[in-house]
């Protein structure tokens, strides 16, 4: 039996109110070691692995001209190593610094705490049944992406923003 459309929409604007909660839990206060949007970017390349920015442009799905300032940024700030692309001079290929993987793992754990703090009242079983649940929508929505996009190479990933 298939879900219902009203079931469907439901789970759409469920998604989307819990996408701006979770947003808004992980990325307030004054301990974060980045701006939102840039630790999005490091986090994603950390996921991508060494790419060019525009393939890293793609899995944002963001223009490779709106990429360039955060990655200026990120390039600025010691995050992100790039290096001259050995296949093509003309080009770069950008990877993950080593004080890019230490902000990520500080910036991990900062949110992890912060959110176990947040699910005190819940039991693991509650806390693992929505883990669960996430992942099969992720996988979900992630098949689905890589069919309508078959150009778009699929990290993988599990877990976006860890």
């Amino acid at each position: 039996m298939s879900v219902q459309p009203e079931t469907a929409q439901a789970l759409v604007d469920t998604i989307f109110m819990f996408g701006r909660s979770l947003r808004a839990a992980v990325t307030t206060g004054a301990d974060s070691l980045l701006p939102p949007a840039l630790v999005s970017v490091l986090f994603m390349l950390a996921a991508r692995g060494e790419c060019r920015q525009n393939e890293l442009a793609v899995d944002l799905c963001v223009s490779q001209s709106s990429l360039s300032r955060q990655m200026s940024d990120l390039v600025d700030a010691g995050y992100v190593e790039r290096n001259p692309d050995p296949a093509d001079k003309r080009a770069f290929r950008i990877r993950v610094s080593e004080e890019g993987h230490d902000v990520l793992r500080k910036t991990t754990q900062r949110r992890a705490a912060r959110l176990r703090n947040m699910l005190e009242d819940w039991s693991q079983e509650e806390a693992m049944a929505a883990v669960t649940s996430l992942q099969r929508l992720n996988e979900t929505f992630g098949a689905s992406n890589r069919q309508a996009s078959p150009a778009v190479p699929h990290t993988g990933v599990e877990s976006i923003g860890r």
